[in-house]
C-alpha cells in the first residue's frame, strides 16, 4: 500500500500551511509581541501556540481520523452536526475569512501607495481590488486537485522567504527592545495569549480542509482510505512545525515594534510602523507582497474547501457554481472594511471555538466513550450555552452573574461548565447502561 511520504508529504504539508496561513496569521502574531512585550516569551506565546497550532493540529487528526467534520460533530447528534457545520463553514467562509483576506491584503497593498489626492478613490479601489482578488482565487479553487502545485510549491516558499527577510532584518538591525506588557497581558499572558489565538480561525479551519488536503493526497495516485487519513495527519504535524517557526518570528517582530513604536491598535500598523523602519520605502513593498501571497493561498483554500462541502450538502449547484457564488458574496462582505469584519468575528468566534475544542478533545477518548451516549451531547449543549451567554455580555446584556463563573475573567469560563457537562454526560449513560 503506497503512503504518503518524502518530498510528496512535504509539499501537502506546505500546502495545509497555504491553506492556514492568512491574514488572521499575519495579524495576531506581532500584534500579541506587541502588547504582551517582555511577557511574549514564554507565556503569551504559549497561549498562543495551544490555541492557534496546537489546537488546529489536533483539528486535523481529529477530522481525518472521524472522517469529516460531519461525522466528528454527529457524535453531539445529527441535528446538530448539520446545523454545526453550516456555521462552521459560513464563518471560515463567506461571511468572515474569506472576506477578511481581501480587507487586510487592500490594506496592505493598496493605501500605503496613494498620494496626490488619491487618498478619496480608495472605496472605488478597493471594490476593484476585490473584484480582482476574488476573480483570481476563484479561477485557481476551480481545481482544487492541484493546490499541492500551485500552493505548496510555489506561493508558500515565496511567502516564507519574505517573512525570513523581515525577521533576519530585525536580528542585525534591531530597531530597540520589547517594551513593557499592556493590558490583560501585564496579568495573564499565558490566558490572553490563547484568547487570541481564537482570532486566526484555525482551530475551526482546521476541521474542514481535510476534504482539500485528501484530494491532493489522491492527486498522487493513494486512494487507499487509510494512507489518506494517515497522510493528512502526517501534513497537519509538518504544517504545525511551520506555524511554530514562523509565529516565533512574527512574534519577535511584533514585540520589537511595540518597543519602538508603542501604542499600535492592530497588527497591520504594528507591522506597518516596523517594517519600512527597516526597509526605507521597499519595507511598503515587502510587506504588500507578504500579505497579498498570504491572504490569497488562504482565499483559494477556503473557497475550495467550502465549495466542496455546500456541492456534498446541495449537488443541484456544481462545485464550480458554489466557488462563484461565495466569491461573488465575499466581494460584497470585504468591502464592508476590516474593522467591521473584525468587530464582527469576535463574539461568533466566542460561540464557536469553545464548541470545536470541546469536540476536538473528546475525539481524542473516543475508545473509553463507545456507548457512552450522553457524552457529546450533553457536554456540547453546555459548552454552547455558556459561549452564547458570555458573548451576549460581552456585547452589553446584563449578564454580570457570569462573572462568578471560574476563569471567567480569563475569558475561559466556558471551560469549567464544560467538564461539568461531560461528568453528567458520564452519569447519565452509566445509568442508561444498568
Amino acid at each position: 500500500m503506497e503512503e504518503l511520504r518524502g518530498k510528496k508529504l512535504l509539499l501537502t504539508g506546505a500546502t495545509l500551511f497555504s491553506m492556514f496561513f492568512g491574514a488572521g496569521n499575519l495579524i495576531f502574531p506581532p500584534f500579541l509581541g506587541a502588547q504582551a512585550g517582555v511577557n511574549t516569551w514564554p507565556m503569551a506565546m504559549l497561549g498562543m501556540a495551544l490555541s492557534a497550532i496546537a489546537l488546529p493540529v489536533l483539528g486535523v487528526v481529529a477530522a481525518a481520523r472521524a472522517g469529516g467534520l460531519e461525522r466528528l460533530a454527529g457524535r453531539a447528534g445529527r441535528r446538530f452536526a448539520f446545523l454545526f457545520t453550516i456555521l462552521v463553514y459560513l464563518s471560515i467562509g463567506p461571511c468572515l475569512a474569506i472576506p477578511r483576506t481581501a480587507s487586510t491584503s487592500f490594506e496592505m497593498a493598496v493605501p500605503p501607495f496613494l498620494g496626490g489626492g488619491l487618498e478619496s478613490w480608495t472605496g472605488l479601489l478597493q471594490l476593484v481590488y476585490s473584484l480582482v482578488f476574488f476573480g483570481l482565487a476563484f479561477l485557481v479553487a476551480l481545481r482544487p486537485e492541484k493546490l499541492t502545485q500551485r500552493l505548496g510549491k510555489l506561493l508558500c516558499p515565496c511567502l516564507l522567504l519574505l517573512i525570513v527577510v523581515v525577521f533576519a532584518a530585525c536580528l542585525l538591525h534591531p530597531v530597540g527592545t520589547y517594551g513593557p506588557a499592556t493590558g490583560a497581558f501585564q496579568v495573564q499572558p499565558l490566558a490572553q495569549g490563547f484568547i487570541d489565538g481564537y482570532q486566526t480561525m484555525d482551530t475551526i479551519a482546521a476541521l474542514n480542509f481535510g476534504i482539500v488536503v485528501a484530494i491532493n493526497i489522491r492527486a498522487f495516485g493513494i486512494t487507499d482510505q487509510r494512507a489518506v487519513t494517515r497522510g493528512t495527519i502526517r501534513a497537519g504535524w509538518i504544517a504545525g512545525g511551520m506555524f511554530l517557526v514562523v509565529y516565533s518570528m512574527l512574534a519577535h517582530v511584533g514585540a520589537l515594534s511595540g518597543g519602538a513604536f508603542p501604542g499600535s491598535s492592530n497588527g497591520t500598523e504594528v507591522l506597518t510602523r516596523l517594517v519600512p523602519a527597516l526597509f526605507g520605502p521597499w519595507g511598503s513593498v515587502i510587506l504588500a507582497l507578504i500579505f497579498v501571497i498570504a491572504c490569497f493561498n488562504t482565499c483559494v483554500g477556503l473557497i475550495s474547501s467550502c465549495s466542496q462541502y455546500f456541492h456534498t450538502q446541495f449537488p443541484r449547484l456544481s462545485y464550480r457554481a458554489w466557488a462563484a457564488f461565495f466569491s461573488a458574496v465575499s466581494v460584497l462582505i470585504s468591502n464592508a472594511g476590516l474593522d467591521l469584519i473584525l468587530r464582527f468575528s469576535v463574539p461568533v468566534l466566542g460561540i464557536i471555538y469553545p464548541v470545536a475544542i470541546v469536540l476536538i478533545l473528546l475525539s481524542f477518548f473516543q475508545r473509553w466513550l463507545e456507548g457512552m451516549a450522553y457524552v457529546y451531547p450533553v457536554s456540547i449543549a453546555v459548552t454552547g450555552l455558556f459561549s452564547v451567554l458570555y458573548a451576549l455580555r460581552d456585547l452589553g446584556a446584563p449578564l454580570d452573574f457570569l462573572a462568578a463563573v471560574p476563569l471567567s475573567a480569563q475569558g475561559l469560563g466556558w471551560v469549567l461548565p464544560s467538564l461539568a457537562g461531560v461528568a453528567v454526560g458520564l452519569a447519565l449513560s452509566a445509568l442508561r447502561r444498568r
